[in-house]
């Protein structure tokens, strides 16, 4: 048995460990009581706020784009709504791994998106797996487009069916439309969009910018590029609660998108139209006819036509071929589509020939040779032969079909195109200021005055891509042969192989001896506009203008005002004068009136019988540029009181033989010409030139064309 003070000791024991035990249970409620009125009374305001930004989440509101029409308010670019498949990736990443895949293969099925596509879409740019131009940019709280413009009947399905489509959304979103007025393409001008990229998006947070975030189409050429910082618009942000889980509970707040501007261009529809209806036609001709120096029908693989307004630059009218149609990128682009656009075999219809494509300009060239030889030592009195050859060296230069017409002046050889007239100029100023080879900074006038009228560089034009040309001189020799020298002494120190022709052959040991050499042949070539030298139909056109206007160079314009979405005016895009050239106006005059002589008595002749020029005087220069290995390039240049016309037919054949019916066509539509006679009501540009003012845009959203003042030019 315990002894009883054992026993009381042990009881003493029991009871301060019980108390030991409630003190401590004592202090821990304590300090948790004095936690929870820290949390809930001194911080809860704090604690409140973090837990409701915590619940809330910001989605954006795409802004509608602006629209694009033209300069009588017909519009070329709108917008329209398309059902759009979007996939709520929070809900998606809920489902079991197989419910996932059949989930994701119905969407497939029901939409024509393989499912790898599908995949590659929903998966946030910058994470693992991401594919750039694919991948999701914006909100992980939004769901992801994953198939834009379906037909009504696979979102019906999907709306109707949400036990088969869990998480699955089908609504109906802004997408780019093409009202096309009078048929028109337009689409070099118009350019395209595409989803940001993440490098654009961080920079543009780098720079503050709102109008852009993760979910943004951007322009990529045209003037949906050039001016997509007004026509985008601002988005507008929707705040949403959520759980834990990230599932929308309920809409919080609003804060409305703004939409974007219009842009106004200078563009007529009408003038358009008929300029794509005769490229398209005149290419087509082309193609049916034989060429009588290959023995087979001309390739005719591109063309271009450019008009402008002759006093200000602004762009009435411009279309290249091929072509393709703008909407392929409505919704996203496929690869196929893609390859298509990019392909030398369809003729890279993504190129715009008329500001990126870069030819020998031929005889259309001479002009501009005329002023330069008339302003440093020749005179409008020189007469010089126009023999059937002029021999250069050992080798001879010859006339077109070896035509001759003994001794004439700078406008009879602008009328019937003498090479040889001018291939004696270009020659002469070698021997007098460039004969030593070695001096790659010999004055030449002729290049000069090309330099002068804007040739070698961009005309500044307010759509993206331009081609600057080039002026082969001897400067551009000198830097060519040091950047190809490796290339075809490689050719020249082996034996000639099978795959190698007698003609390349002896180019390549030519140009590895001295192809660094600007020899009197290139003096000869770059005075008619051969050789090396090569411009773009832009170019031309706006250095024929400079020739209309007397002598103004303008960066042309397609854009001509910025408006609103109230209609407000927002900014007007003046014309923009970028230089005058050093041509004194005694010599613009002569050359104008030889250009006339080309459409009355000259190689244009033909072509322009019985239309009224006491009316509507033309002036015009055609040219037959020929190139190594390929067909002649088709040139027509011209020009009115009013406008510029140039159109180009790459491996198309003669200038007037080819480009001649074309060029007519166009000038009988903006004057309105029906046969002999101008008929006022019938030209495509009523009044015969642009409209004074602005389309009005109304409040219900209607346009109405501008006013007119019959007869009278505006302050354009």
């Amino acid at each position: 048995m315990s002894h009883p003070s054992e026993e009381a000791a042990g009881t003493r024991r029991s009871r301060l460990r019980i108390v030991v035990i409630q003190a401590l249970v004592f202090s821990l409620f304590a300090t948790l009581l004095v936690r929870l009125y820290y949390l809930q009374v001194v911080s809860g305001e704090q604690y409140t706020a973090q837990a409701a930004s915590q619940s809330v989440r910001d989605i954006v509101e795409q802004p509608q784009r602006g629209l694009i029409v033209d300069d009588m308010g017909r519009p070329l670019v709108t917008n329209r709504l398309a059902w759009v498949v979007s996939v709520d990736r929070t809900l998606l990443g809920k489902l079991p791994g197989r419910d996932r895949k059949e989930l994701l293969d119905r969407v497939a099925s029901v939409t024509g998106v393989p499912v790898k596509a599908l995949e590659r879409r929903l998966v946030t740019c910058g994470d693992e797996g991401s594919v750039t131009g694919t991948c999701w940019n914006g909100s992980p709280y939004q769901p992801v487009p994953v198939a834009t413009d379906v037909e009504r009947e696979v979102a019906l399905r999907i709306l109707e069916q949400p036990e088969d489509y869990p998480g699955v959304l089908a609504e109906q979103q802004s997408v780019r439309a093409y009202p096309r007025p009078y048929g028109v393409n337009l689409a070099h001008v118009l350019g395209y969009l595409s989803p940001v990229t993440a490098d654009e998006l961080e920079q543009a947070e780098a720079d503050g910018e709102d109008s852009v975030n993760g979910a943004s189409v951007v322009g990529r050429a045209g003037v949906e590029k050039e001016y997509d910082a007004w026509l985008r618009g601002v988005p507008g942000t929707q705040s949403v609660a959520v759980d834990s889980m990230g599932r929308v509970l309920g809409e919080d707040s609003q804060v409305q998108a703004r939409p974007g501007d219009t842009l106004v261009t200078s563009i007529d529809a009408k003038v358009q139209a008929v300029v794509e209806q005769q490229l398209a036609e005149t290419i087509r001709t082309a193609r049916q006819t034989r060429d009588t120096v290959t023995g087979r029908n001309y390739v005719a693989d591109s063309g271009a036509v450019v008009v402008l307004e002759a006093d200000t630059g602004r762009v009435v009218a411009m279309a290249s071929q091929p072509t393709y149609d703008p909407e392929v990128w409505v919704g996203g682009i496929s690869d196929d589509e893609l390859a298509r656009l990019y392909s030398e075999a369809a003729g890279t219809p993504l190129l715009g020939r008329a500001t990126q494509g870069q030819f020998a300009p031929g005889s259309t060239w001479k002009p501009f040779m005329t002023a330069g030889a008339l302003t440093n030592g020749y005179s409008t009195d020189t007469r010089l032969d126009c023999s059937s050859s002029f021999t250069v060296g050992n080798r001879p230069f010859r006339n077109y079909e070896s035509g001759a017409y003994g001794f004439i002046g700078f406008d009879k050889a602008l009328e019937v195109s003498c090479n040889t007239f001018f291939y004696r100029i270009g020659y002469a100023y070698w021997q007098r200021f460039g004969s030593d080879e070695a001096d790659v900074d010999a004055f030449d006038p002729l290049v000069e005055e090309a330099k002068d009228f804007g040739f070698g560089k961009r005309t500044g034009i307010d759509l993206p891509g331009e081609a600057a040309g080039r002026i082969a001189d001897r400067r551009w020799k000198r830097e060519y042969y040091q950047s190809m020298k490796d290339f075809y002494c490689g050719i020249s120190e082996k034996p000639q192989d099978s795959k190698t022709s007698d003609f390349v052959y002896k180019f390549a040991y030519e140009f590895c001896l001295e192809g660094y050499a600007y020899r009197a042949g290139d003096a000869a070539n770059f005075a008619i506009g051969q050789g090396d030298t090569i411009v773009t139909p832009l170019q031309l056109a706006r250095a024929y203008g400079a020739l209309a206007n007397g002598g103004t160079l303008y960066a042309p314009r397609v854009g001509k005002a910025i408006v609103g979405p109230d209609g407000s005016v927002v900014q007007r895009i003046p014309p923009k004068k970028v230089g005058t050239v050093d041509v004194p106006q005694s010599t613009l005059g002569y050359i104008d009136d030889a250009l006339k002589g080309v459409t009355r008595q000259g190689t244009m002749a033909w072509r322009m019988g019985g239309f009224p020029l006491d009316e509507v005087e033309i002036r015009s220069k055609t040219g037959s540029a020929e190139v190594y290995g390929k067909q002649s390039t088709s040139w027509v240049a011209s020009y009115s009181d009013d406008y510029v016309v140039v159109m180009m037919v790459s491996q198309g054949g003669t200038g007037s033989g080819t480009s001649g019916p074309a060029i007519r066509a166009i000038w009988e539509a903006l004057y309105g010409v029906e046969g002999e006679r101008v008929v006022p009501a019938r030209a495509a540009i009523p009044g015969t030139v642009p409209p004074t003012q602005l389309p009005e845009f109304l409040a219900d959203g209607s346009i109405l064309p501008p006013a007119r003042t019959p007869g009278k030019r505006d302050e354009r």
